[in-house]
Order: C-alpha cells, then sequence, then structure tokens
C-alpha cells in the first residue's frame, strides 16, 4: 500500500500543482479581446476553429483581436507556428500546459470543436463558442444504447457555451436538441448558418493548385493525376489497437489500386486522429497519408472523389457534387453497435462491402467523366438540399456577424430551448450503489410525469461495474448529468473548506466571499447556465452533496430523510458512531432547505422531534417511495436455472437446486445487504428452533455484506448448513423472491423499506419486526408486524405455517399514484392541498 501511494505521488503533485496554476489565473481579469481556439484537444489548426480564426484575422473591423492557439505539439504542427510567426496578434500554446491554463481562464472569446477539459468552468465574461466537428451519420450521445454516461463532459461544455453551430437544421434537432438532450434545459443559442470549414473547399484552380503543392510538399506523389480521397472514421472498437487498423487500411488501398488505373488517378489516405500518429510512423504509408496539419476541407476541395464509410466528412462533400463511394465491410456490427441516422439505403452513392468493390466503382466513375452514378443522383440532390442548404462559402462571417459583431437580426438562430413548458427538477441520486435509495430513485425516476416534468439526474461519475449497471438502469427521458472532475480553487481555499468541515462549520459555506464563490464555481463547472425549478439531494447522506445543491440559482430545495436520522447519527458501529460527524453536518444545512422529506408519515413526525434545533416544523414532509411493478414482475418470470448456473463448473449452488427442486419444503426469504442494521442474524437464530420444529423449511438470504463471514460461522454453530442458505449479490432478487413462500424483515431500522414494496408486488406473504414505520411500509390488513426479538420473529414465522399471515391487498398503480403524487407536493411542485393527476 505504502509502495502505491509513492508511485502514484509524482502524478498527484503534477495534478495539484494543475490546479494551483488554473485556480490561479481563474482569479486575474480577462483579456479582452482575447480569441483562445483549440481543435481535438490540440491536435493542429484544424476544423471550424481554423477557418474562423483566418476570417478573424483578415477582418479590418477586428484588427484589434488577438488569438491564441492551442497545439498538443509544436514540432509536429511546425508549419502553423512558422506561418504566423510574423503576426504579433497570434499566439501558440502548449495544450495541458501552464500557458493553456492561463489563456483558457483569461481569454475573452473560447472556440472548440470538441471539449474543454473537465476542469474548466466558463468565467463571467466570457464567450464560449462551440463549433462541433460535423453533421452526424453515427448516432450521438443519448441515441447510443447506454450512451448517457460518455456525455458527461460533452454535456457539461454545451450547458456552458454561449453558442452551438450548427451546419443544418438536422444537426440542431437531433444531434444537439435530440442526442444530446439539450431541449429543456440550454439556454444558450443554436446558430445555423452553416460550417465554417466548408467555406475553406470551396477552392478556385489557384487556391485547388496550392493544395496539390501542399501534398506534394508532404511527400506525396501525386503529379497531375486526380485524388481519390480515402477517408475513414475510427471505428472505436480497437482503440487499443490502431495498429491493426492501419494493416487493414493498406490492405484496402492496395486492392483498390490495383483495379483502377493508377496514371490517372492517386489514392489518398486521410486518417482519423485517433490514429494518424502511429500511420505517420509507418514509412509504407508515406507516399498517402494526408499529413494531419492539412485542413481536411481543403484536401477536400482538391479532391475529385471521396470514400468513405460512417464519417462526417461525407456531409461536407456534398458541398462539391463530385462523386461519393461508401465503404462499409463492418456495416451489420457497426450499426447494431453505434447505430446509424440513416440506413444505407439513403446514402448518396454505392455502399460497398468489398475493396475490389469500391475499386470497380471508381472504375465505372471514371469511364462516366467522374459524375455521380445515375442511379445515386437523386439521392444526392436531396441530401444536398437537407444538409448543405446554406454553404455558400460565407459561412465565417454569418457566424462572426453574430459572435463577433454582435449582428443577430435576420440570421437563423435558435433560443429558448429551455423554455418548453415543463418545469425542471434535478435530482441528486446518491452513491448509485444495489442499495434500497439507489431502487427507490431509479423507480421515481420511471413514475414521475416526463411530459410535464423535464427531469435531470446529478451523480458521480464512476468506474465501477456494479455502479454503472445502476446508473444504466435510469429512465431514458432522464437527461445525466454524471460529475466528473474536481472543485477549481487555490488548494488554501480547500484546506479552509475542510477545517471547516472538521470543525463543524459545513453550514457557513456562504459565510465568506472566497468561500462562496468556491461553491458557486462548482456548480457552475457542473451544470453550466442551467436553471431548475426543483433541486432535490434524494440521497441525503453527503453533506458535499448537499452542500452544493444550496449553490443552485434561485429554487426550491428538497432534502431526502431516508430514515430516523437522528438514531442514524449516534448508532454504534465496532464501537464507532461513524456517521455522527457527517449527519450532524448535513443537519445543520437544514435550516436552509425548503422541505426535508422523510419516506412515511411516522418517519416524518420522528425526524420532526428529533431534529427539531435544526429547522422549523412545517418544513418536515413526507413521501412514500414509488414502485416498479412492472420490472419487478418481469424480472420474476425470469428463468432462475438460467440465472443461478456457474458456467465455470457447469453446475448449480444448492440454493438453487433446493429452490427449483419439486418438493414440498416451506421457503422463507430475506433480501438486504448483509450489515448490522438489517440483523439477519437475529432471522438465523429466530428459524433454528422453527426449523427444529418444522423440517420441511429452509430460510434463503440475499444479499452480500461485510457480516457474511459471521453469518457463515452463526449457520454452522446452530447446524442449519442444508437449511438456511447465503445466496450472495444477486442482480436479479425478484426472481429468487418468487419461487418464495413468505418474505420476512427482521432490521433494526429501516425508513420504507423498498424490499416490502417488493415483496407486496410479488404477492408474497409478509412478516417484519417493528421498526419504526413498519405500519406505514404494508398496507391495511396486510402482513405481520412482530417484536424485535428473536422470540418475535419465530411467532411470526410459526403463524406463517399455520396460516394466520394475513394475505396482501395491494394495487400497484393506486399505491404510485399516490407516491408520486406526494413527491410532487414534498419538493414544492404542487401546492399542499391541490390534487394530483398523472
Amino acid at each position: 500500500m505504502r509502495l502505491s501511494r509513492l508511485t502514484r505521488l509524482p502524478s498527484r503533485v503534477k495534478r495539484a500543482a494543475r490546479y494551483e496554476i488554473h485556480a490561479h489565473w481563474r482569479r486575474r481579469p480577462i483579456v479582452l479581446g482575447s480569441v483562445f481556439y483549440e481543435s481535438f484537444s490540440g491536435n493542429g489548426m484544424l476544423d471550424n476553429p481554423e477557418a474562423l480564426f483566418r476570417e478573424l484575422l483578415a477582418a479590418p473591423d477586428l484588427k484589434h483581436l488577438t488569438h491564441i492557439w492551442a497545439l498538443s505539439d509544436f514540432g509536429q504542427y511546425r508549419a502553423a507556428v512558422e506561418e504566423f510567426a510574423g503576426d504579433p496578434r497570434v499566439h501558440f500554446v502548449k495544450y495541458g500546459s501552464p500557458a493553456y491554463f492561463r489563456a483558457l481562464a483569461t481569454s475573452q472569446y473560447l472556440v472548440n470543436n470538441a471539449t474543454f477539459p473537465i476542469d474548466f468552468a466558463k468565467r463571467p465574461g466570457q464567450i464560449y463558442l462551440n463549433t462541433w466537428h460535423g453533421t452526424p451519420l453515427k448516432r450521438m450521445g443519448y441515441d447510443i444504447a447506454d450512451g448517457a454516461l460518455a456525455t458527461a463532459n460533452i454535456i457539461r461544455n454545451f450547458v456552458q457555451a454561449d453558442y452551438l453551430l450548427a451546419a443544418n437544421p438536422f444537426m440542431a434537432d437531433q444531434m444537439y436538441e435530440r442526442g444530446y438532450k439539450l431541449t429543456g434545459i440550454y439556454r444558450g443559442t443554436i446558430i445555423e448558418e452553416g460550417y465554417p470549414r466548408i467555406d475553406r473547399q470551396l477552392l478556385d484552380d489557384a487556391g485547388r493548385a496550392d493544395v496539390r503543392r501542399r501534398l506534394v510538399d508532404a511527400g506525396l506523389p501525386i503529379g497531375d493525376r486526380k485524388i481519390v480521397l480515402y477517408a475513414p472514421t475510427w471505428k472505436g472498437a480497437t482503440f487499443g489497437r490502431p495498429t491493426d487498423d492501419l494493416d487493414e487500411l493498406m490492405a484496402h488501398v492496395a486492392r483498390i489500386e490495383e483495379r483502377i488505373d493508377t496514371s490517372r488517378y492517386t489514392v489518398l489516405l486521410k486518417t482519423h486522429q485517433t490514429v494518424h500518429k502511429l500511420a505517420a510512423e509507418r514509412p509504407e504509408l508515406k507516399r498517402m497519408l494526408v499529413p494531419n496539419e492539412l485542413p481536411t476541407n481543403l484536401v477536400l476541395g482538391a479532391s475529385d472523389i471521396l470514400i468513405s464509410d460512417y464519417s462526417s466528412i461525407f456531409f461536407d462533400f456534398l458541398q462539391t457534387g463530385r462523386p461519393i463511394v461508401f465503404f462499409t465491410p463492418d456495416l451489420a456490427d457497426y450499426a447494431g453497435t453505434r447505430g446509424l441516422y440513416f440506413e444505407p439505403e439513403e446514402w448518396p452513392g454505392p455502399v460497398l462491402m468489398s475493396a475490389g468493390e469500391v475499386g470497380d466503382a471508381l472504375h465505372g466513375i471514371a469511364e462516366s467523366g467522374d459524375a455521380v452514378p445515375e442511379a445515386h443522383r437523386e439521392r444526392y440532390r436531396s441530401m444536398q438540399e437537407r444538409f448543405t442548404p446554406y454553404e455558400d462559402g460565407e459561412a465565417s462571417k454569418r457566424v462572426i456577424d453574430i459572435v463577433f459583431r454582435g449582428e443577430r437580426d435576420g440570421r437563423r438562430l435558435r433560443t429558448g430551448l429551455d423554455d418548453d413548458g415543463r418545469e425542471k427538477i434535478l435530482l441528486y441520486l446518491g452513491g448509485m450503489r444495489p442499495n434500497g435509495i439507489t431502487t427507490s430513485a431509479l423507480n421515481l425516476l420511471n413514475n414521475i410525469d416526463h411530459e410535464r416534468y423535464d427531469v435531470s439526474a446529478f451523480f458521480a461519475q464512476s468506474g465501477s461495474r456494479v455502479v454503472i449497471a445502476k446508473q444504466s438502469q435510469i429512465n431514458p427521458a432522464v437527461r445525466q448529468f454524471p460529475r466528473v472532475g474536481g472543485m477549481n480553487g487555490a488548494k488554501l481555499l480547500h484546506l479552509a473548506r475542510h477545517v471547516e468541515f472538521r470543525r463543524g462549520r459545513i453550514a457557513q459555506h456562504s459565510e465568506t466571499p472566497a468561500q462562496n464563490a468556491l461553491w458557486d464555481d462548482e456548480w457552475y463547472r457542473c451544470f453550466g447556465d442551467s436553471r431548475f425549478d426543483y433541486v432535490v439531494d434524494f440521497s441525503g447522506y453527503g453533506p458535499f452533496w448537499a452542500t452544493l445543491l444550496l449553490h443552485s440559482p434561485a429554487a426550491q430545495r428538497a432534502i431526502w430523510l431516508h430514515n430516523d436520522l437522528a438514531s442514524d447519527a449516534h448508532r454504534e458501529v465496532n464501537g464507532q458512531k461513524r456517521m455522527l460527524h457527517s449527519l450532524t453536518q448535513i443537519f445543520t444545512l437544514y435550516g436552509q432547505y425548503d422541505h426535508l422529506v422523510s419516506v412515511s408519515p411516522t418517519l416524518s413526525a420522528i425526524n420532526r422531534e428529533s431534529l427539531s434545533e435544526y429547522a422549523a416544523p412545517a418544513k418536515f414532509v413526507s413521501a412514500l417511495n414509488t414502485v416498479d411493478a412492472e420490472h419487478i414482475l418481469e424480472n420474476a418470470r425470469a428463468d432462475l436455472h438460467e440465472l443461478a448456473f456457474d458456467e465455470e463448473t457447469g453446475t448449480l449452488p444448492e440454493w438453487a437446486e433446493q429452490l427449483l427442486g419439486d418438493d414440498d419444503v416451506t421457503t422463507f426469504v430475506t433480501v438486504g445487504r448483509l450489515s448490522p442494521e438489517k440483523n439477519q442474524a437475529r432471522l438465523i437464530r429466530a428459524f433454528a428452533p422453527v426449523h427444529a420444529d418444522n423440517p420441511n423449511t429452509r430460510l434463503v438470504v440475499v444479499g452480500s455484506g461485510p457480516l457474511e463471514d459471521e453469518l457463515r460461522t452463526l449457520i454452522s454453530s446452530l447446524g442449519l448448513e442444508h437449511a438456511v442458505f447465503l445466496t450472495g449479490m444477486q442482480p436479479n432478487p425478484h426472481a429468487i423472491m418468487a419461487h418464495a413462500d413468505c418474505f420476512v424483515l427482521s432490521s433494526d431500522y429501516e425508513g420504507q423499506p423498498m424490499v416490502i414494496l417488493e415483496a407486496l408486488v410479488l404477492d408474497l406473504p409478509i412478516v417484519t419486526v417493528e421498526f419504526a414505520s413498519a405500519k406505514n411500509a404494508l398496507p391495511a390488513g396486510s402482513g405481520l408486524v412482530v417484536p424485535q426479538t428473536d422470540e418475535g420473529v419465530a411467532t411470526g414465522l410459526r403463524a406463517f405455517l399455520a396460516g394466520e399471515v394475513p394475505a396482501n391487498h395491494f394495487d400497484h398503480e393506486a399505491y404510485n399514484r399516490k407516491a408520486v403524487g406526494e413527491f410532487y407536493r414534498a419538493i414544492g411542485a404542487v401546492p399542499e392541498a391541490a390534487p394530483v393527476e398523472r
């Protein structure tokens, strides 16, 4: 452990220095008239930022501007640096260097075609234009299966941007508004005036000749031959093995060249940013590899035919009216995983599966005088009208008019995306571990009326597969803000913040301007200009998160109390009150929240009394947890044999064999973390005498946790190895519950236990010990509540065997209508006396 810490020390020191440098420059004044450009994280002077930069540089009325470019490697992009060496208005900084963070923090204008780093937060006075880097054929953002988590830094950048650039209406509608769920949240302006980078490909004869000269100077022997540009996208599946891509690309080019007249045509290769550096190291590619520093659209302007696959580059090339051939040998796999917005039948050129077919198609195009094949001309014209309607060579000027000159009249601008008629709710979901709070949060997201409310979820980005699996269950209608990176600000300020927390003064987070700004900056870093009507801490257990949510712009704020929290705070685990300090700190924040929401009326009364010193009685309200009955019932129908079968050993665990056996054994089941508060030991002890009197009984305990070894020892000491089974963590406990006869809960304390709701949905008879909110958790006349003792639980088990546990009376639809209505009232979305419809 010590060695591991030592090996991580240099990276931690480097990261700390970076944050300190960034914090320093964030305190300095904005430099008026400065423009900072970044393309593909510094991989060249490229794309839309490059086109805008050149137009700005040439504008007579904007000569006062200074221009700063981020480049990842001055040597690799030496040509760009040398081109502007004599212009005092143009400067270069190395990506990620102290100079980079100075420019990022102090430039007035920020222009990026992708995303700034995770610690970026736009400052007041800065103007951010995000141009993105192409009209997508590949699905983007939420349109990709499980694509939400990959949007973390993208959505952060978008909601901070004053302007987003769309080449056409499709890009604005499908990518920004729907693919990244900006409808309902984005408060900036989408500029729909064409793409500046396409201006660069409108070349006259002299311009084409200049591009060809630059290609020759780079070592490409094109002579007077026509250019066939092969520009495949990066597929993403082989990111760790880019050399495999290169070998395959070279083989493709060789087979294409076998079928064409290479005295008339030369095939050039334009690789994706991801593989270009490795491609440049391959001598066999020197004759065909287009230099990365040469803007792609210049090369498109000089090309006669394009070979593409799923790259957005083909949309740009439509403007030329020249032929496009699609080479997609992996079409079925790619479309099935990443997904495409348009079917191949809609594409403006032949879609081919082999390099030989591509060569034959090129030969046919050459024979027809380099014209678009007749079979594809109508589709080509239709796509031109749809995707390049504004590409007249003046897009850069129009964008500059809007952003730098403030001339908006008569321009195609989309504003007011945040005002779609729905009220906006932000919910912090907690750690997203598999537990009752996570389950209740996911259920709530499924039950909120998404036509009435725009809902965003907030949580920490995690690398844990278990947590990611839970995050993937978030309702697809919900926008996600995974928190990436950490707070900006000087280390001394953070030291003071931690000291205040240790001293029990977290409630003073806004007491000094510096501390208030620290938290306000973090809110903005996470959410940009987003606004919410209701801000909810649905976890209620994290002081950091509870404090951060208090720094939202004006909103009604609610925090959830999932348990008897005063008792939680003083509860000892291994002789220590581990939650005392953190929960006490949260209690001191209660006065700054509008609503303190317990998960049952009984629990609300308990918290109102025990926490009365922290908040007024009227703030304490309640809202029952919702339940996802359809999901539970679907899980219950799963094949238990398939779920439990161990592929490695080819066997079933004993508990599964017994549950699947055709016997007359009565099965009791409990589900929960194996931890002290769940007190499965009490249930096991209570089961022992019941089993001794009734041998045709078994107990199945579903879950994992720190007490697993202790419980196994207890089971062994009682001689119950073949009657009591610990299943460990199970991804689908409902399938196990469906094979049981009675559900039992023996917890020391609970809020409103989700497992009781799940048992009710499955129509399982219920025996539960009497904790504070037990009666709120059971519908009237359902289940049996017993004392919190071994004898009490044993009495409950015997009562079930005697047929004395009442059947359930649970209408989950009516229950959810009531619960979600209580949620709306609890957060202040519906007046207390008003009826709630769903």
